[in-house]
């Protein structure tokens, strides 16, 4: 069997160990960075479809609306947070990589001189100059992603003659530290926000006088220690990572009120439904009085309310804001069933901004007496219903 021709490339191109190493680092991190646009897109979708997305606006959502977005958010962070774990899995094979822990780092510089000795007492003669202590070992620094090599060793202290001083070793300059990682993600913050992916953490070098951090690379070699010197010079920190995108801002659901008329009345036309029992769980602050409901907090409710009504024909009402029909909101009750004995009922959900100190009511907004059953020939209906406030966002 013929063996596959391999081609020739011109020109030849030649790439370090090191250089290899820095361009799958770079890849993972711009595979991140398309990963975070994602996650901001979809952050601005949650914004566009709750009507809080800057200079862009269109029709009321509703709960329908709300939960298709909300499932399309939940399947892409599904889908990046498998990507997320496939990155962390290559970082992870490349940072163990047998060719990146034979890299060699640079030369540390030569320390200072150290200090001067003590002067020896006066005597006689003079006393001999002290031999020369021994330069300490230049450390060995192991490149990590943008590393610097290590510290060299501090030489050793020269010894004290009987009347000279003996020179003292030089200390190696510390290694600059190495440029802090990239912050991960934030996640998305939705009807309560899915969190962001978690940005990656560099593997921890192996201890030696300090490696450099980065996308973390491997700490250098120890040297030798000579009799201690002067300190080097320390040196200059890497500069600090970008920070991760804002997760968008979720929905509120704390400020929640539910109130009902519990047994069945005569409710004539132009008039309010008496609600009069108020839920125990209600969030503080809601005040029921006169069959009107008074908003604790502004913000966005959520707004519902049923009337069941025991009457032939259809009935409308519609929720009122301090006295003004809120837009939107009307509902009729449904037809009598074939009998004629009426016990139909309607149901209206509508979004709606609402202040601190509004007042709502159910009002029943008319009707003609002679629609109605001979026993509601006065132009009443006989009902019962409910109304629910939920705030939503700020």
């Amino acid at each position: 069997m013929s063996q596959a021709n391999i081609p020739n490339i011109t020109p030849l191109i030649t790439l370090t160990q090191s250089q290899v190493a820095n361009l799958l680092l770079a890849s993972i991190v711009l595979e991140e960075l398309g990963l975070s646009h994602i996650i901001n897109a979809e952050a601005e979708k949650l914004q566009f479809v709750l009507g809080t997305l800057p200079g862009l606006t269109g029709p009321p959502a509703t709960i329908s609306d709300l939960l298709n977005v909300n499932s399309s958010v939940v399947n892409t962070l599904r889908e990046t947070t498998k990507k997320g774990i496939l990155l962390n899995n290559k970082l992870n094979s490349v940072l163990t990589a047998s060719f990146i822990a034979n890299l060699t780092g640079p030369t540390g510089a030569t320390g200072a001189t150290g200090l001067p000795g003590a002067t020896g007492p006066s005597g006689g003669g003079t006393g001999t100059t002290g031999a020369t202590g021994a330069t300490g070992a230049t450390g060995v620094g192991i490149t990590g992603a943008t590393g610097v090599g290590a510290t060299g060793a501090t030489g050793a202290t020269g010894v004290t003659g009987a009347g000279g001083t003996g020179s003292t070793g030089t200390t190696g300059a510390t290694g600059a530290t190495g440029v802090t990682g990239i912050t991960g993600i934030t996640g998305v913050t939705g009807v309560t926000g899915i969190t962001g992916v978690t940005g990656i953490t560099g593997v921890t070098g192996a201890t030696g006088v300090t490696g450099v951090t980065g996308v973390t690379g491997i700490t250098g070699v120890t040297g030798v220690t000579g009799v201690t010197g002067v300190t080097g010079v320390t040196g200059a920190t890497g500069a600090t990572g970008a920070p991760g995108v804002t997760g968008a801002t979720g929905t509120v659901s704390s400020v929640f009120g539910n109130f009902w008329l519990s047994s069945a009345i005569d409710l004539s036309p132009n008039t309010i439904v008496p609600l009069h029992v108020a839920n125990a769980d209600n969030s503080l602050g809601f005040l029921l009085a006169g069959g009107q409901v008074t908003v604790p907090a502004s913000g966005i409710y959520l707004i519902s309310y049923r009337v069941t009504t025991a009457q032939a024909s259809e009935v409308s009402f519609i929720i009122r804001r301090n006295g003004a029909n809120i837009t939107g909101s009307a509902g009729t009750s449904s037809s009598a069933d074939s009998a004629g004995d009426g016990n139909a009922f309607g149901m209206v959900t509508s979004f709606t901004r609402l202040a601190a100190g509004d007042i709502l009511d159910i009002f029943r907004t008319g009707g003609i007496a002679d629609q109605f059953l001979q026993s509601f020939a006065d132009g009443t209906t006989t009902v019962t219903g409910f109304l629910t406030l939920v705030k939503i966002a700020e």
